[in-house]
């Protein structure tokens, strides 16, 4: 049997960067999985039998009893939510408007809260559940004009720990995963419009030990791993998966 075999995944944003790797990781680990977001599956989700696509706003609080009516009636059980879905923008401090901040925290960190607070039914009779929280080692450290970033990242991972330890006595687990440079469309589009585009792509894999910048793939294997009984007792953890960034101490030379 697949690790993951006859369980429910709901994953928000599933079809799209990292939360792509993680769906792809789970179909193939043997789940059916209920993918949350706003824009429409890619071909490689759309075809496959496993896959129900909910088309929702996760910024929208509606969008929480509107995921969780369609999972009951496709499933009626949960045995693993990805809190995934996401936005980051750039602006300073005095930069940043108040509706701006309050976007940023509406899906980075409400959502995860409230969407997890309508599916707990399903997820407490599923006898055994994981909720995984996509966190970012953002929320340990900053890069500069992320203060609203670093803000959700850093709750969400704080709130990974308070959701293990209320929810432990319903069999269910919390972790969350810390990604650091994960490579996606958007992100190779970055260093492919500095001055140099080389020598940012080299100064870039040197700051990983690895020398390597990560893949969808690889968080979606640490997902699957998270997500069934291989990770039985643990909980209430920040997974970093960084390639090694985030220990190796820079030199001003």
């Amino acid at each position: 049997m697949s690790k993951l075999e006859a369980r429910v995944a709901v994953i928000t944003g599933g079809g799209q960067g990292i939360g792509l790797g993680i769906s792809q990781a789970m179909l193939a680990a043997g789940a059916s999985i209920v993918v949350a977001q706003r824009s429409p599956l890619p071909a490689e989700l759309s075809k496959q039998d496993r896959v129900l696509w909910v088309e929702a706003d996760l910024s929208q609080t509606q969008s929480y009893a509107l995921i969780a009516d369609t999972v009951r009636q496709a499933h009626g059980k949960v045995d693993i939510l990805v809190n995934n879905a996401g936005i980051m923008f750039e602006k300073s401090l005095e930069q940043m408007q108040l509706d701006e901040w309050s976007q940023m925290l509406a899906l980075n960190l409400t959502a995860p809260v409230f969407l997890s607070k309508a599916l707990l039914p399903q997820l407490r009779a599923a006898n055994g559940a994981s909720i995984i929280n996509i966190g970012s080692i953002e929320g340990l450290a900053a890069n500069p004009q992320h203060t609203a970033y670093c803000a959700s990242k850093g709750g969400v991972h704080a709130l990974t720990k308070a959701m293990a330890v209320d929810l432990g006595e319903d069999k269910i687990r919390v972790n969350a995963i810390a990604p650091g440079w994960i490579r996606s469309a958007l992100s190779d589009d970055y260093i492919n419009a500095q001055q140099n585009p080389e020598t940012a792509w080299e100064e870039l894999y040197k700051m990983h030990p690895l020398g390597r910048i990560g893949e969808a793939d690889d968080v979606g294997k640490l997902a699957v791993y998270l997500a069934s009984d291989d990770s039985a007792f643990v909980t209430g953890q920040v997974i970093v998966i960084d390639g090694g960034r985030t220990s190796k101490l820079p030199l001003p030379f």
